[in-house]
């Protein structure tokens, strides 16, 4: 790797409508601080930036759902979320507004440079548009069901549950979240990034130069090329959000994903008066810490952006990780299944770093990861309690027990102290070497085997049994003993700044850089040292049932909130229901359609024939207990294909309150092809 002068990295900018919660922080935000922090500790120059995204959709249906303002909405959670930042030791060097004046300036004149230099595209286009609110439909205002996998509560933009980008015109069943209206398709012009134009650019830039990125990264962005890029909008109907620069664009707004990424760089324009050699100077390393969701547009989109305006350096890597599941479920914050940062901090003022080390421990660098309450506590009582602070503890306790505090000197060395102090210097190469290669789990991995490297020295080693007869040698092991554990100050800064500070208080150590590290001899013979003092305590299953409670009390209230029918629909006339075709059938094989997650193929018998039907039902029946299964099916309808297989028909469900399917099921006594009446 080229052998940067500077540092520049950013951190997604979360949206102002709602606190931080786990799987943003192991997603970006503790990753992106423990690589700052790395990078300072080795006096690298590095800025470290982030802030709110205060416009887009989300920001004005948060406001109509509170019945305040959007700028009401983007004041109460920037300041929340930067407060709860603080707390936990995301050491951002700024964290700016995309409502400040710095960022309208910024956005403005970048879309005015790529407008003169005719990057955009005009087109008019048939967008949705809402028929009883008036209005066309930004994306998220937008629901109906993913074709691609079946989900019936997609997004305009974006599918949650598979993770697939959209258009609102890709989604089946549309409707306005506005109104419940079905939406109309409507002419409105807007400017387009042509994605297009650049594909050949991104083809060789991605595929060819940045084969290392991230295979979850590198993968994705793949699989968009390959399918061809389109022109993406760059501007939206809406009221709240970046004015287009433009003339004829009244009532039109930068597109969120155009305008959030530039907050970047008006961040770092705050920041400092030297912003353009962060952002400009090939002798900076651009690295993007974000969450899977984000890697198309910080990946293409972006890039294509930087790319258009001409002075822009691209980013180096985007070490983007995968999702955060919650005690066996998705992450919701619709449903307020979420841990929330503001909310823990208060549950446990002390432990930042117990939640930074669980994260890290388990962060979904590869593949989605499950955070649980139990898993939390035990890597606080078994690892942080039970391994490091035990060791580092009994250490420090003996050496005011046997020498007053003082550092003894160390005499001879044995083989055993020998290959203990090796692994300092070995340990810290690991640790170096993952962190460089953003394997975040597995460098904390190495840190904490280093102190059980020496946690089995002292039990090996005895020194309460050694001292009644062999005080030199108890002299010995306990200065090897606190060597470590000023290595493992330095080491665990990264990860554990709060815990790291007050070994290096109780250590007496000068500071904690990195280039001290995997040394032996970084505390003097004569030094004196602090009183022991305990780093971590133990969490009793009082506390993580409490935990665990309110999780179950936030999903009990959020289904009774949503425990309302469905309006009644339209009247139709007599002939309208005599139209329908409905039979009794019988499923005679199913199995579930490969890379859904609520797709069900069905071979029915419906006594006129056998065919087959594509359902969503997955996620409620398996597969085998299927067989046998008496159904309605409706005949008539006109086949679709989904997921590449036509299905003719559909098999009648019930859906309770909380969205459970049941089958319309027929008598058992009824045969196949019976009308239902």
């Amino acid at each position: 790797m080229k052998d940067y002068k500077r540092y520049l990295l950013t951190a997604a900018l979360p949206y102002a409508n709602g606190p931080i919660h786990l799987g943003h922080l192991a997603g970006v935000y503790v990753p992106a601080d423990i690589y700052s922090r790395y990078l300072r500790s080795k006096k690298t120059d590095v800025i470290f930036v982030c802030g709110s995204d205060e416009h887009g959709v989300p920001i004005t249906i948060k406001a109509r759902q509170e019945g305040i303002s959007p700028q009401d909405v983007v004041d109460k959670y920037h300041y929340l979320n930067k407060e709860s930042f603080e707390k936990l030791g995301i050491a951002f060097d700024i964290y700016a507004r995309t409502t400040s004046p710095v960022h309208y300036e910024t956005a403005s004149e970048f879309f005015k440079t790529l407008y003169d230099k005719g990057e955009f595209t005009e087109n008019t286009t048939q967008q949705y548009f809402d028929p009883e609110a008036s209005q066309f439909l930004a994306d998220r205002y937008i629901t109906g069901t993913c074709p691609h996998c079946g989900n019936e509560h997609a997004y305009g933009d974006q599918c949650e549950n598979c993770g697939t980008t959209l258009n609102a015109t890709d989604l089946i069943n549309p409707k306005s979240t506005l109104s419940g209206a079905v939406p109309i398709l409507k002419e409105t012009k807007h400017w387009f990034l042509p994605l297009d134009k650049h594909e050949a650019f991104l083809r060789k830039w991605i595929l060819e130069e940045n084969t290392h990125w991230k295979p979850n990264v590198y993968g994705q962005c793949k699989s968009w090329i390959d399918s061809g890029l389109q022109a993406r909008a760059v501007s939206r109907d809406l009221d709240w959000g970046i004015p287009v620069p433009v003339e004829g664009a009244e009532g039109k707004v930068l597109y969120v994903w155009f305008d959030a990424p530039i907050g970047y760089i008006s961040a770092t324009k705050e920041l400092t008066p030297d912003w353009e050699k962060y952002w400009k100077d090939e002798d900076t390393r651009l690295l993007h810490f974000i969450g899977k969701d984000n890697i198309v547009f910080h990946c293409i989109i972006f890039p294509a952006m930087l790319k258009s305006e001409g002075s822009y350096i691209l980013p180096e890597n985007v070490p983007a990780n995968e999702f955060l599941n919650l005690e066996g479920e998705k992450l919701s914050t619709s449903k307020n299944w979420a841990v929330w940062l503001h909310e823990y901090l208060a549950d446990f003022p002390d432990k930042q770093d117990v939640l930074r080390y669980v994260l890290c421990a388990n962060a979904p660098e590869a593949k989605d990861n499950d955070f649980t309450w139990k898993d939390f506590q035990a890597r606080n009582n078994n690892e942080l309690v039970a391994v490091f602070g035990n060791f580092v503890n009994r250490a420090l306790v003996l050496t005011h027990k046997y020498f007053d505090g003082v550092v003894p000197v160390m005499g001879e060395t044995d083989e055993y102290d020998k290959s203990v102090l090796a692994e300092f210097a070995i340990a810290k190469d690991k640790i170096e070497k993952a962190l460089d290669n953003f394997r975040f789990r597995e460098a904390l991995k190495e840190v904490m085997n280093l102190a059980r490297t020496g946690n089995k020295y002292l039990a090996d080693t005895e020194p309460w049994k050694l001292i009644k007869t062999d005080e030199t040698r108890v002299k010995t092991i306990l200065n090897i003993s606190l060597q470590l554990s000023a290595n493992l100050a330095i080491l665990f800064n990264p990860f554990l700044p709060f815990t790291a500070k007050k070994l290096n208080n109780i250590l007496q150590l000068e500071n904690l850089d990195w280039e001290f590290g995997g040394k032996e001899n970084l505390l003097l013979a004569g030094h004196k040292i602090a009183r022991a003092e305990l780093l971590f305590a133990i969490i009793e299953d009082e506390e993580i049932e409490k935990q665990l409670q309110k999780l179950r009390d936030n999903k009990a209230k959020n289904d009774a909130e949503n425990q309302t029918l469905a309006p009644s629909k339209e009247k139709i006339e007599f002939e309208d229901f005599t139209k329908l075709d409905i039979r009794v059938a019988t499923i005679l094989e199913a199995e579930k359609v490969p890379k859904t997650k609520k797709l069900m193929k069905l071979l029915v018998d419906t006594g006129i024939d056998k065919r087959t039907v594509v359902s969503g039902i997955a996620e409620y029946f398996e597969a085998e207990k299927l067989i046998g299964q008496k159904v309605s099916i409706l005949l008539n309808l006109e086949p679709r294909k989904i997921k590449g297989i036509e299905s003719q028909g559909m098999i009648l469900l019930s859906e309770e309150k909380d969205g459970t399917l049941h089958f319309v099921e027929p008598s058992k006594q009824a045969s196949n092809g019976s009308q239902v009446n």
